[in-house]
């Protein structure tokens, strides 16, 4: 096996196989040696494969395929709802035992994480195969999830050792160099290459290009001359990315912070389960999805400027609604101030169409610490006095704990928004 050379980096793409399906079979041994799928609902037949454990895969069974198809593939699937607040609290479980090897881990998604064991490897093995077996001996010890280990000098290549070598080793564990990849990555065909999707694949072969190491081997400058041929004379980053792709170029560090920067806007969006017809329905949604979005506010810190509310009917194909902004004339993070903006926006530009779509968002943030005080407006402090406590209570026994009166009535989406995590049930 290859190994880097110790004035080079070390970065590993650690990836968990089949993620949901692992977790819940580690925590249902007696489907141990069954096909399992997390999916919709079982007992409906609807929904789409969020995960499929490798015995599934063997009988055809894909991710994103409709779980009625994966059940006429196989019968005697086992089909289990989704625990989105259990595969959080693992992936994090997963982190810590990263971090007792090294400070610098970044997560990427909720299964896939970068490590940099530069600094630390020479504390824990002699190689990078045998540090990222040890970690992987670990993960599976304390969660019962299979990891697979992508190593590189750099993120891009520790991301495609992994996707494309490591997953098909039977150690789960790849090293890629770069002075391999002539006789590896670039013989692969470009549909292979990272963020290279289906329409992309298209465009590069029709432009000559059907291999990764060909898009490698153009020149930088002629490749975008064919690019902006083909998109434009704008698609010059664009074309730099692929190359740099392709070549393995990747200078970024791993940041453990990455996803802890300060936003420019926040903002929610629900697709509602029905048309809502009603203003008086629409605007039930509307405050849910105001208190929502100033709660995040006030966790973060911030208070906003600027209001957005933007709706569309169910129709594709001849699309109605609208999304039109506002600035307030102070800033503010509370529900009722941000919420009376929103509905003037509704009022103003809703075209009285059934909309299936609803979102609001908050932007040209400004910390909270500091405020303008008003002579007139004589309630802020305790306004803000009681959305403290009603966060604090939200924070520790859940958001249903405190909720208004319109949210028991048919319109209402908080209640069933509070049991789910990213759309899918805790």
């Amino acid at each position: 096996m290859a190994s880097l050379k110790s004035s080079n980096r070390v970065i590993m793409l650690g990836d968990c196989q089949s993620f949901y399906a692992s977790v819940e079979k580690a925590d249902h041994p007696e489907y141990k040696d069954r096909p399992l799928v997390v999916a919709g609902d079982p007992e409906r037949r609807s929904g789409i494969v969020l995960a499929a454990c490798p015995l599934a895969k063997g009988k055809g069974i894909t991710t994103a395929e409709r779980l009625g198809e994966a059940l006429a593939k196989c019968p005697d699937l086992v089909v289990i709802k989704p625990r989105m607040q259990k595969y959080i609290d693992v992936s994090m479980q997963i982190t810590e035992i990263y971090k007792t090897f090294t400070d610098l881990v970044e997560p990427y998604s909720i299964d896939e994480q970068f490590l940099d064991v530069t600094g630390s490897m020479h504390l824990f093995a002699e190689s990078s195969e045998e540090l990222a077996n040890m970690i992987q001996s670990q993960v599976q010890e304390a969660t019962g999830v299979y990891t697979r280990f992508g190593i590189a000098e750099t993120k891009i290549l520790a991301k495609t050792a992994c996707d494309n070598y490591a997953k098909k080793n039977p150690s789960g564990i790849y090293t890629l160099t770069k002075e391999m990849l002539p006789e590896t990555l670039w013989k692969r065909p470009v549909s292979d290459m990272f963020m290279a999707g289906s329409k992309m694949t298209r465009h590069f072969t029709v432009m000559g290009l059907p291999t990764i190491g060909s898009v490698a081997q153009t020149p930088l400058g002629k490749l975008k001359q064919m690019m902006r041929r083909k998109f434009g004379k704008n698609s010059d980053i664009k074309a730099e990315m692929y190359w740099r792709i392709a070549n393995g170029i990747d200078d970024s560090p791993v940041r453990p912070g990455t996803h802890q920067v300060a936003p420019k806007s926040v903002g929610h969006m629900i697709t509602l389960p029905r048309d809502y017809a009603k203003l008086e329905e629409i605007k039930v949604v509307l405050l849910e999805q105001t208190e929502l979005v100033c709660q995040r506010c006030r966790g973060l810190g911030f208070m906003a400027h600027v209001v957005s509310v933007g709706c569309m009917g169910a129709d594709f194909d001849r699309p109605t609604g609208f999304s039109r902004q506002i600035k307030m004339e102070d800033p503010s993070n509370i529900t009722n101030q941000v919420y009376s903006w929103a509905c003037r926006l509704l009022e103003m530009y809703w075209d009285g169409l059934p909309i299936r779509r609803i979102g609001i968002s908050v932007t040209q943030l400004t910390t909270d610490t500091e405020y303008q005080l008003s002579l007139f407006d004589t309630r802020r402090e305790k306004s803000m006095a009681l959305e403290r406590v009603t966060d604090a209570l939200k924070n520790k026994y859940g958001e249903s704990i405190v909720m208004r009166a319109v949210s028991k009535t048919e319109a209402g989406q908080a209640i069933d928004r509070s049991a789910k995590i990213g759309g899918h049930y805790k």
